[in-house]
């Protein structure tokens, strides 16, 4: 090969590479667009990171947390603000119980309290949520919140918001690091069809509405 084509092929890999470079930070950018403002921290690996958690989501749109997707913003703020923090009992065997995710932890040995946050198996406390809406009438919405702990069951802690307090609330911020974790029922899919064992039936069953982005 003559030094005419060395040079040449030389180029070619280098032009190559630069347009691959130039995909690279375009998807970059797009990925940065595409997830609007409110997830933005300045960090581009967690904005990708974001993305790629979003992109298999349902219903869209991804930029929406959980209540918001299922209640709409105003109302997921009050729920949110007025969620019970996380509080163990005891189980069976003496071991500090906490409400965790029924699809994720079935066995007390994963839902010991190692914190407000984890357990001791890793596990997030966690609590479900479904509302009932009379705002139309009495002016106010029911927000039950469902606490499930293997082995012990359901608890349901319910408030009350009427329109100020809802008002109130609207704004309190929706972030995933708040504990517990709150799971919309009305947006769960197959949540009638879970199999619990005797003692652990969920009071929910076949009672919520479902409901996407009202």
């Amino acid at each position: 090969m003559d030094r005419t084509s060395r040079e040449r092929g030389s180029a070619s890999v280098e032009h190559a590479a630069l347009v691959l470079l130039a995909a690279l930070v375009a998807c970059a950018v797009v990925a940065l667009v595409a997830i609007g403002p409110e997830k933005r921290d300045g960090s581009l690996a967690a904005a990708i990171a974001f993305k790629q958690r979003c992109a298999v989501r349902y219903p869209d749109p991804c930029w929406q947390d959980p209540l918001t997707e299922a209640y709409g913003r105003e109302l997921a703020g009050a729920i949110r603000a007025l969620a019970p923090p996380p509080e163990s009992r005891p189980g069976p065997g003496g071991e500090s119980i906490v409400g965790v995710d029924y699809r994720r932890c079935r066995q007390a040995s994963c839902a010991v309290a190692a914190s407000d946050r984890l357990t001791t198996a890793n596990r997030r406390t966690t609590a479900f949520t479904s509302i009932r809406d009379d705002r139309r009438s009495a002016g106010t919405v029911t927000i039950h919140y469902w606490i499930y702990r293997p082995t012990i069951g359901w608890e349901r802690v319910t408030r009350t918001a009427d329109a100020a307090a809802i008002a109130a609330y609207a704004g309190t911020p929706l972030l995933d690091s708040a504990d517990p974790a709150l799971v919309p029922l009305e947006t769960l899919l197959g949540r009638d069809d879970a199999a619990f064992r005797a003692g652990e039936e969920p009071p929910w069953r076949n009672r919520v509405e479902s409901r996407w982005g009202r």
